[in-house]
């Protein structure tokens, strides 16, 4: 394994919407430095990104995936990500560990709403980026017109560093724009840049040797001056304009074709960042940058785990500076225990190398570790540090997860806690008014293949249905409720009898339980019974045998035997009068409404007004912010549980939600009346 300096290392993520092409490009450039030897495609389940089963069925990438590769002397650490949106939590981890990024962008469907996406997270995270437009042997492919669109969405900066020979059936190659030489088939051969092209060419060529010149003032003076720029001026020049964020120059070429990837390759080694050029920044109030360097003492970031049910879990790290070795003690700093290192590993899809070591700026795996879990640090234990982890979105769509036998509810616990640890984007909790346990997270798509995972990892079947609303009861109007419990049998009798007063109280107020007994017409000894009565009762009121909320209960009178009390028949008599009290105080049914913020696109104000319309909501306001709009409103909770499909299907994929819990409120009349007929048919 050989140590390579930090200025050799370029760590990339390939960013897209989903279909652009990521997992080919990374494939075909696996294929053009070596790595492999032939070409995997999606379609088939080959691919060295695509190995998990879940996305050989779907043919969509679900996981980040390592793929180190050497180009001439350097070291990439490609790293292919999920375009589809459900999976934006691991995009997110690979973004925080790479300095670079390539934008896949398709040349037949152009600009995407993935493709602002990630150029969002992208911006947000500062990485350097390279823009390759892939798919040029497709039927509409038009490199040109992608061209304009990107320079429209992103901005001028966004220029051609290489044009396509060609398109559709008739793709050949590509044309460096800076050295002047063309380069043909795969793999590539250099030959002379067709005539045809000799127009676009100088005009492209034109456009990006100025923008270079503009940014250096020597430059500048020789280019005004009239004095011709060197190759090395320029690729100097580029350099630092795409480091910078200056230049996000745009190449092209086939990934299932293999053309115009050596060119890509010398782009990523030659422009993009390597480790040395970024400084990390610690976490904590007081934020630190971190110089890596290999003889500095070691902080790495560990931005995801897998639970694998043959390995265990595997951690996936990445080295700021410092070196971590095999079997060695590493303090972990967010947690503040030690932890033993075994074996390292270098990964490469599924495959896994031993190495002995992980200098800086790289990235590596190791198995089985104790107390770590994402975005914990490991580091030394004299010189500890915290790098800032990624930060992962919210959860914003939830399914009730139901066990299919007693054997998978078993397996249930265990599965879903693993799977939390792998994916930081779901989320599990006990909803305690309908007993059962919810798992959220960003879509359906990625529950679905939760739910998957969960039977071929760890053997539970379940099925995912729409959680249940919590909806609470209450009443209306004060009243009194008497309840006289008496059993003879032989020997000592049974005998409890309480009188209650109910009043209404303000939303939120809970249950109140209140004594006022006089004359000791109940002992004291028994009012805990009466309490403990009540408040069991309380668990499930009249109408739809939902909690009971938001009443004051007074036990004010009742009578009791000196033999034949006891204090069960005080429980059961408290029981049962609050049950006759709930059935005469006009009992009406309760519902959580929940705050919700839109963020759109202008252009969608109206369907997404028009349909929380629909939905019993109340819009508050809107406020425009960054060309989005941000719809507020509160909503009732029941309306909203699919919510996250209805968003992505009126703007197209462009809007974003979320939600927080505001206050409880009555149901209208003629919803109360289908939920007391489902109750009554769920019983029968």
């Amino acid at each position: 394994m050989e140590k390579y300096q930090l200025e050799n290392i370029r760590n990339v993520v390939l960013l897209s919407h989903s279909g652009a092409g990521k997992t080919s490009l990374s494939e075909a450039t696996l294929v053009t430095a070596g790595e492999i030897t032939r070409l995997g495609k999606v379609d088939a389940g080959t691919t060295t990104s695509d190995y998990d089963p879940d996305e050989i069925k779907r043919k969509i990438s679900i996981n980040l995936t390592l793929l180190p590769l050497k180009w001439q002397e350097a070291k990439i650490n490609l790293i292919d990500t999920p375009g589809y949106s459900d999976f934006a939590g691991e995009v997110k981890a690979a973004i925080r560990v790479g300095e670079g990024a390539i934008i896949v962008v398709s040349a037949a469907a152009g600009v995407e709403v993935g493709t602002e996406q990630v150029w969002v997270y992208a911006e947000e995270a500062g990485l350097s980026r390279l823009i390759f437009i892939n798919k040029m042997d497709r039927e509409n492919a038009n490199f040109y017109r992608t061209v304009s669109e990107l320079q429209e969405k992103f901005g001028s900066k966004c220029l051609p560093l290489g044009l396509p020979i060609g398109a559709h059936n008739d793709f050949q190659g590509v044309v460096d724009l800076l050295a002047m030489k063309a380069y043909i088939g795969s793999p590539a051969k250099e030959t002379e840049i067709p005539s045809s092209l000799n127009e676009q060419v100088s005009s492209f060529r034109e456009k990006l040797v100025e923008a270079i010149a503009e940014i250096d003032d020597a430059l500048l003076e020789k280019y005004l001056g009239g004095e011709g720029l060197g190759l090395e001026e320029l690729t100097a020049g580029l350099r630092q304009a795409i480091i910078n964020g200056k230049i996000v120059p745009i190449l092209a070429g086939s990934a299932l074709q293999n053309v115009g990837i050596s060119s890509l390759l010398d782009a990523i080694n030659s422009y993009l960042p390597s480790p040395k050029e970024r400084e990390v920044v610690t976490a904590g109030d007081s934020a630190t940058l971190v110089k890596p360097s290999r003889e500095a003492s070691l902080a790495a970031l560990v931005f995801k785990t897998s639970a694998d049910p043959y390995v265990g879990k595997l951690t996936y790290f990445r080295v700021y500076s410092g070196v971590i070795t095999s079997n060695s003690h590493v303090l972990n700093a967010t947690r503040g225990e030690a932890e033993r290192i075994g074996q390292l590993f270098a990964l490469r899809g599924k495959t896994q190398e031993p190495v002995s070591q992980i200098g800086a700026g790289d990235i590596g795996a190791v198995a089985k570790l104790g107390l770590t879990g994402t975005g914990d640090t490991l580091t030394s234990q004299t010189e500890p540090v915290k790098i800032a982890p990624a930060t992962f979105p919210q959860p914003i769509f939830s399914m009730a997860v139901h066990p299919k036998t007693k054997a998978d509810l078993d397996k249930l616990g265990m599965a879903l806690s693993r799977l939390t640890e792998e994916d930081p984007t779901l989320q599990v909790h006990r909803e305690a008014d309908t007993h059962e346990t919810v798992l959220s997270g960003l879509g359906d798509t990625q529950l679905e293949v939760a739910a998957e995972k969960i039977l071929r990892k760890f053997g539970a079947g379940v099925n995912l249905k729409t959680p249940k609303v919590p909806y609470k009861e209450t009443i209306t109007m004060p009243t009194k409720a008497e309840y006289k419990h008496r059993k003879q049998t032989g020997g000592h009798g049974q005998y409890g009898h309480v009188l209650l007063e109910l009043e209404p109280l303000p939303r939120g107020s809970g249950l109140e339980f209140v004594e006022k007994i006089k004359g000791g017409t109940i002992p004291k000894n028994y009012i805990p019974a009466v309490e403990k009565g009540v408040n069991e009762a309380a668990k499930e009121g009249a109408l739809a045998g939902s909690p009971v909320v938001d009443i004051k209960v007074t036990v004010y009178d009742g009578s009791f035997h000196p033999v034949d009390s006891s204090e069960i028949c005080f429980k059961i008599a408290g029981a049962q009068a609050l049950k006759k009290g709930l059935a005469a105080g006009q009992p009406i049914l309760l519902e959580p409404v929940v705050n919700i913020m839109v963020m759109a696109p202008e252009d969608f104000t109206g369907d997404i007004i028009g349909d929380l319309n629909t939905k019993r909501a109340h819009v508050l306001g809107m406020n425009p912010e960054d060309g989005n709009n941000v719809i507020e409103a509160k909503v009732p909770l029941a309306e909203v549980l699919r919510y996250a499909i209805d968003l992505k299907s009126i703007t197209q994929g462009r809007g974003s939600y979320t939600t927080e819990f505001s206050h409880y409120e009555e149901v209208p009349a003629q919803i109360t009346q289908k939920l007391i007929a489902q109750r009554q048919a769920e019983k029968g």
